[in-house]
């Protein structure tokens, strides 16, 4: 198999859609920026192919890095955040480890109890029980935690998440390129993957702790499990 192929049903090669798919989950663009970074390599297409791409292949993208990448640290961070999507107030609740790697982010209408009871759910179906659990002050959490993480050490404290709430900010940086988020399964489609991708690409990589020839040696290991992931799509 090869990247120059094109999946069934698809007029351009696996290569152009991976790459399309790639620079919109890793980096601040738009869909009408990688149109015309496309059309600058002498590609053209329009914005609508890129956005059925991306709906179409983001869960495939997903499930493989989610398969591939490390395990987490038994301390955990959790936070939430406000969005608003279409006129409607959301809060996307959001896990990290204590490295920064994002465990799960989900998209809910409040903020309350069993919110934060679907969060926990979700997460701890996805990994093993960490050891510190460390959250702000709302008090939502404090029972979910205490029963569903009966051994786990809840820590409450504004200042020690800060973790969690640095990694917030490509959210931001995302939702003003691209002028709010349309849909609520849109966004919590794009930020699954976009943290995903993130783990690989920033946390796993380690842009600001490493030598710059290290760097590139450790760019090489997510950069074939990207590749591998984009493969599977022509078995598929």
């Amino acid at each position: 198999m090869s990247l120059t192929k094109a999946p069934k049903r698809h007029r351009f090669p696996l290569s152009i859609i991976n790459q399309a798919i790639w620079h919109y989950h890793r980096f601040n663009n738009s869909y009408g920026d990688i149109q015309e970074q496309m059309a600058f390599r002498g590609i053209i297409l329009s914005h609508e192919t890129i956005r059925e791409w991306c709906h179409k292949f983001a869960h495939h993208f997903l499930n493989v890095i989610k398969k591939r990448e490390r395990n987490p640290y038994d301390k955990w961070h959790l936070d939430e955040m406000n969005i608003k999507i279409n006129g409607q107030w959301f809060v996307l609740w959001r896990a990290v480890d204590r490295e920064g790697l994002e465990l799960d982010v989900f998209l809910q209408k409040h903020r309350n109890k069993k919110s934060a009871i679907r969060f926990l759910s979700r997460l701890l179906r996805s990994y093993p029980t960490p050891q510190v659990i460390v959250t702000d002050k709302l008090k939502s959490y404090i029972k979910p935690v205490r029963f569903m993480c009966p051994k786990v050490d809840h820590r409450t404290h504004k200042r020690l998440n800060n973790r969690a709430k640095n990694a917030h900010q490509p959210t931001r940086r995302k939702e003003k390129i691209l002028i709010k988020f349309k849909s609520a399964q849109g966004a919590q489609r794009l930020l699954s993957l976009m943290g995903k991708v993130r783990n690989l690409f920033s946390v796993g990589v380690g842009r600001y702790k490493k030598k710059a020839s290290d760097q590139r040696l450790a760019f090489a290991a997510p950069k074939a499990i990207w590749l591998k992931a984009a493969l599977k799509i022509l078995a598929a």
